[in-house]
């Protein structure tokens, strides 16, 4: 006598680490690829998947798979997937944090790579909303890494349609960018809440673009990266959207709320404001003049008036319209 017909169960070919919403969409983005996903959160219950058919895990051991997607905050990095190593996971390990490293104030990928050498690291980046991608709007995005062949395998992993992976090898410049742009959004969004103008909006962008080609260069990535998708496309998004953490942000403190209020108001991580601190620090060891993250670092930790640092910050005096 045989027993009732074992259903089949997919083998997890990627993991995706980190159960909000980005998280949650790259899932749904995997599966649209042809991929069997699972999720890790550590609180799977609070999870807001829309796929229910993607199985959704608080246990790293049952996250194992050759390509690991790290999708939780700059901060949690580092030792996520150190956890994720020690649960028995080796393979790919793909950034989606767009920060540095707290504690060392080093590119997320310089760490892994580090800390695992045997594993290759990829990052992923560009102008995406989860929202929208997981609704199939049209999204591009890159993803680097040193190695072409990990490039190949990550766009195909994830690559869809409506998912456009475009591939670069410039792994420094694409995460710098993507850490940089949050800060400069909170700028940005700081000025619209101070009811600026677009004219200065598109100011401030631009020369937040000439500070983010200096931090690019300064680490050894390419200029074509500040011009790309990871560069020019995330800023153009985050700068002016409603639906940017970091934009939102600002603008509630521009409008008068203060730190506390605004991040209470804030819905999921807030990486600028994170960052800035960091990112300056960064940029003054590399003796870079970096006025957009100052400004927002002297808001946020140092006390600073907010209308005067932003005044103060647009009367800098002008080096040629194309440099700001």
């Amino acid at each position: 006598m045989t027993g009732a017909p074992t259903p089949d169960v997919a083998i997890p070919d990627i993991a995706v680490l980190g159960g909000g919403a980005w998280g949650s969409a790259l899932a749904v983005l995997a599966k649209r690829a042809g991929r069997a996903p699972v999720l890790w959160a550590r609180d799977p219950a609070r999870t807001t998947l829309p796929d229910p058919a993607i199985p959704v895990t608080g246990d790293l051991a049952a996250a194992l798979a050759p390509i690991a997607v790290l999708a939780v905050p700059a901060a949690a990095v580092r030792a996520v997937a150190a956890d994720w190593r020690a649960a028995g996971g080796t393979g790919v390990r793909i950034v989606c944090a767009k920060g540095f490293d707290p504690a060392s104030g080093r590119l997320l990928s310089d760490v892994l790579a580090a800390d695992s050498p045997g594993d290759p690291v990829a990052v992923l980046s560009g102008p995406t909303f989860a929202a929208e991608a997981v609704r199939g709007v049209p999204t591009a995005a890159t993803v680097a890494s040193a190695d072409p062949e990990v490039v190949a395998a990550v766009a195909a992993a994830l690559g869809s349609p409506t998912f456009r992976l475009y591939t670069s090898t410039d792994m420094v410049g694409v995460e710098a960018a993507g850490a940089f742009k949050n800060v400069l959004a909170i700028a940005c969004g700081i000025a619209d809440g101070l009811a600026a103008g677009d004219n200065a909006r598109a100011a401030l962008i631009t020369r937040g673009l000439a500070e983010l080609a200096r931090l690019v260069a300064a680490l050894g990535g390419r200029p074509e990266t500040v011009m790309g998708l990871s560069g020019l496309g995330d800023v153009v998004l985050t700068c002016t959207s409603g639906q940017s953490r970091n934009y939102s942000f600002g603008r509630r403190l521009g409008e008068g709320r203060s730190r506390d209020e605004a991040m209470a108001a804030s819905k999921g991580v807030v990486e600028g404001a994170a960052t800035a601190a960091g990112l300056l620090a960064r940029g003054r060891a590399l003796g870079l003049d970096l006025p957009v993250t100052e400004a927002v670092d002297a808001v946020l930790n140092r006390g600073a008036d907010l209308r005067d640092t932003a005044m103060s910050l647009m009367a800098r005096p002008s080096r040629g319209a194309e440099t700001a």
